[in-house]
C-alpha cells in the first residue's frame, strides 16, 4: 500500500513539473506569435514558470482544505531554495553577485518574509492579507515594466515602495494593457499564424490539464502517505512537497552554475521566493484563509527570516557566493531538517 502511494505520488509530481514546463513553453510561444514583447513574457510566463508547481499544488491544497500542505509547500520551498538549491549551485561553481540585484529583489524577498510573519501573528492569513500580497506582487511586476522603458534601468526597493504609495501602479497597468493590445492587434490579422496558434492553444490546454491533475493527486497522495506512516502533514509539506516542487529551480540553478551564469541562479531563486509568498500564498489564501500552527510561527517562519537575511547579507557583502558559503547553506538546511523532524513535530 505504501509503495503504491509512493509511486502514484512520484508520478503525479512528475506530471505536475513536466506539465508546468510545457505550459510555460507553449504560453511563451503563443505570446511571441501575438507580438508580445520578450520583456513582458519574461515578467509573466518565465518569471512564474519555475514557481508554477508550487502555485498549482497550493491552490489544489486550498480547495482540499490542506493548510499544512500550503504552508509547508510555500515556506518549505523558500527555505529549500536558499539552503539546498543555492547551496548546491554554489558548491558546483562560485556564484558572482551584483549589488543592483540586492537593491530591489533582495530586499523585496526579505520584506515578503517579514510581511508573512507579521500577517501570521494571529495564526491565519485572511483574504484581505492575501489581497495585500497579490497587490504587492502585481505592483512589483508593473514597476519593473515601467523602469524597463527608461534608458537607465536602476531598480530600487525604496523607489518601489514610493511607486506604490504615489499610486503609479494603475498608470503602469494601463501601459502594459495597451502594449499587449497593440501587439495582439498587430499580429492576429496574419492568417498564416492560425495553425501555429491552434497548436499553442492545444499544448497549453493539454499541459494545463496535466498541471491540474498532477497538483491534485500530489496533494491527495501526500496526505494519504502522511496518514499511513503517521507523519504530520506539516512535515510532508515542508520536506517532501517543498523539495519536489522546487525541482525546476534546482535544475535551472545547477545548469546556470555549470555555465558560469550565476546571476540566473540567484535571480531564479530570489524571484521564486518572492513569487511563492506574494503570488502563491496570496492566491491560495484568497480562495480560502490559510491557518498557521504554533510550530510554523515560532520555528519555521523565524528560520525563513534568518536564511533570507543570510542570503541577502551574502549578496550584499561579498562579490560572489563561494563553495564554502554553499557548504554552509546546505549544512544549515540539513540541520533544519533534523531539528524539524526530531524536536518540532
Amino acid at each position: 500500500m505504501i509503495l503504491i502511494n509512493l509511486l502514484i505520488f512520484t508520478a503525479a509530481l512528475a506530471l505536475l513539473i513536466k506539465g508546468s514546463d510545457y505550459f510555460v513553453k507553449a504560453a511563451s510561444a503563443l505570446a511571441r506569435r501575438l507580438g508580445v514583447s520578450e520583456f513582458i513574457i519574461g515578467l509573466t510566463f518565465v518569471a512564474v514558470g519555475t514557481s508554477l508547481p508550487e502555485l498549482a499544488s497550493s491552490i489544489s491544497a486550498s480547495f482540499l482544505q490542506q493548510d499544512e500542505i500550503i504552508i509547508g509547500n510555500v515556506v518549505g520551498s523558500n527555505i529549500a531554495n536558499i539552503g539546498l538549491i543555492m547551496g548546491i549551485a554554489a558548491i558546483i561553481a562560485a556564484i558572482k553577485t551584483r549589488k543592483d540585484a540586492v537593491k530591489l529583489d533582495g530586499y523585496l524577498m526579505l520584506f515578503s518574509a517579514l510581511l508573512l510573519i507579521l500577517f501570521a501573528l494571529d495564526l491565519v492569513i485572511t483574504r484581505v492579507e492575501a489581497l495585500a500580497f497579490l497587490l504587492f506582487y502585481g505592483s512589483y511586476i508593473i514597476y519593473l515594466f515601467d523602469k524597463s522603458q527608461e534608458l537607465k534601468k536602476e531598480y530600487n526597493f525604496k523607489e518601489y515602495l514610493w511607486y506604490i504609495l504615489k499610486f503609479k501602479t494603475l498608470t503602469g497597468a494601463k501601459r502594459i494593457v495597451a502594449s499587449l493590445f497593440n501587439g495582439f492587434n498587430h499580429s492576429i490579422t496574419e492568417k498564416k499564424l492560425k495553425t501555429l496558434l491552434l497548436k499553442d492553444f492545444m499544448l497549453m490546454a493539454i499541459s494545463g490539464t496535466a498541471v491540474i491533475a498532477g497538483a491534485h493527486f500530489t496533494i491527495v497522495e501526500a496526505s494519504l502517505f502522511a496518514e499511513i506512516l503517521s507523519i504530520p502533514k506539516e512535515v510532508i509539506g515542508l520536506i517532501l512537497i517543498a523539495i519536489g516542487t522546487s525541482l525546476p529551480e534546482l535544475s535551472v540553478s545547477i545548469a546556470a552554475a555549470r555555465l558560469g551564469r550565476g546571476q540566473i541562479a540567484i535571480g531564479n531563486i530570489v524571484g521564486s521566493n518572492i513569487a511563492n509568498i506574494l503570488l502563491i500564498l496570496g492566491s491560495a489564501a484568497l480562495i480560502r484563509p490559510v491557518s498557521f500552527g504554533l510550530e510554523e510561527l515560532y520555528f519555521v517562519l523565524p528560520v525563513l527570516i534568518f536564511i533570507s537575511l543570510a542570503l541577502l547579507l551574502l549578496m550584499k557583502r561579498y562579490k560572489k557566493i563561494t563553495r564554502t558559503h554553499g557548504i554552509m547553506l546546505v549544512v544549515f538546511y540539513l540541520l533544519f531538517l533534523v531539528v524539524l523532524t526530531q524536536f518540532v513535530y
